[in-house]
């Protein structure tokens, strides 16, 4: 299927204060020179925001972790648990279509939703709270057939209990999630055949029933004040956590190292900060695409420009000191000598080409 960004985009995208907050504790979990491995969290973190993703929300977590907004887009759209379209601003229901339900009367379910919300999946209905559209197994096989709507699954459905959730939404109620038809969870329909002893004492819902009926609003989404932004791998103040456990016993020291290392290591720490040779606009009027060094994208572009690097050679004349000048302006420290921008730089100065800016070329991915 393909999928592609909706024709029409708002102006912007920003986190709301708590959610800011929360995905900036998501990104240190990873290591430094790794925080594009928060990018799952931190789109549906906006989808939770805004119902569904955006160009400048995807383009603005882009920017979040340092990178590229085609890659970050390449994860926006394989995943088809991000919308990229409007949904309903109450709730987008995804009915399961797959085999179990199928024969146990998904398709009435279908039609229901073409009645009550929209003839098409992904229109709005006509007062824009529901929306919806047929998805892939959600794995619910015995209560089926099965729809998710928000953050529950709805099981054990026919087109008249289905049709009472819907109206029960859109009046502003919240239904009870799980089983339909008085089931408690997965057990024959018939009842139990074996721990009939539990029958008796069982609560009232099962586990995930139970859950949702106790936060008492099952369609609302996530806003970032649902629970405290919690950081055991940093400390709750985003500091490293205190301990209160005996002290360890003092490490054996370690082995020294051989004596070049100890020299290339006391070379570097001599390294000062010197300032490169900028300009104040690219000669000529025509900047050099810098995006062709590896590493860089859209973003770090227009950083390297407003601190007055415009070309190849420029950055190919960057001394350690220099690189050490530049290194402490870039949001992610690093990433100069990790990707060898110096020698990249200077190849492409050349006129040649790199392996890296020929590939980006031949995928498309940045044009001259």
């Amino acid at each position: 299927m393909l999928r592609r960004l909706h024709p029409e985009q708002p102006e912007s995208f920003a986190f709301t204060a708590a959610n800011q907050q929360w995905a900036e504790a998501q990104i240190t979990k990873y290591p430094e020179g790794r925080q594009a491995s928060a990018v799952i969290p931190l789109l549906w973190r906006a989808q939770e925001q805004e119902g569904w993703l955006t160009r400048p929300a995807i383009e603005s977590v882009a920017d979040m972790l340092g990178m590229a907004y085609i890659r970050v887009l390449e994860v926006a759209s394989f995943y088809f648990m991000f919308q990229l379209q409007p949904v309903g601003s109450v709730a987008h229901i995804q009915v399961c279509g797959t085999t179990s339900c199928m024969i146990c009367g998904a398709e009435d379910l279908i039609a229901v939703c073409k009645e009550k919300i929209a003839a098409k999946a992904h229109e709005l209905s006509a007062d824009g709270k529901l929306s919806w559209e047929e998805v892939e197994c959600l794995g619910s096989c015995t209560n089926a057939p099965m729809a998710q709507i928000g953050k529950d699954y709805y099981e054990d459905l026919n087109a008249e209990s289905f049709g009472k959730i819907i109206d029960d939404i859109v009046a502003g109620k919240v239904p009870t999630p799980g089983p339909q038809n008085g089931r408690y969870a997965a057990e024959p329909l018939n009842g139990l055949t074996s721990l009939k002893d539990y029958e008796a004492g069982k609560p009232r819902y099962n586990a995930s029933v139970e859950l949702a009926d106790h936060l008492g609003d099952t369609v609302k989404r996530i806003d970032g004040t649902e629970v405290p932004i919690l950081t055991p791998w940093l400390g709750k103040d985003g500091k490293a956590a205190a301990t209160k456990a005996a002290p360890k016993p003092p490490k054996a020291p370690s082995p020294a190292k051989p004596a070049a290392k100890q020299a290339e290591e006391a070379k570097k720490a001599e390294i000062q900060e010197d300032q490169p040779e900028t300009l104040t606009a690219a000669r000529g009027g025509k900047a050099d695409d810098l995006k062709m060094l590896k590493g860089v994208g859209p973003k770090l572009e227009q950083t390297l420009n407003e601190l007055g690097f415009f070309h190849f050679d420029q950055i190919a004349a960057w001394t350690p000191e220099q690189v050490a000048w530049v290194d402490t302006r870039l949001k992610f420290k690093g990433r100069i000598e990790r990707d060898g921008w110096i020698a990249q730089a200077a190849q492409l100065a050349k006129g040649e080409e790199t392996d890296f800016a020929k590939r980006a070329k031949e995928d498309g991915t940045y044009e001259d």
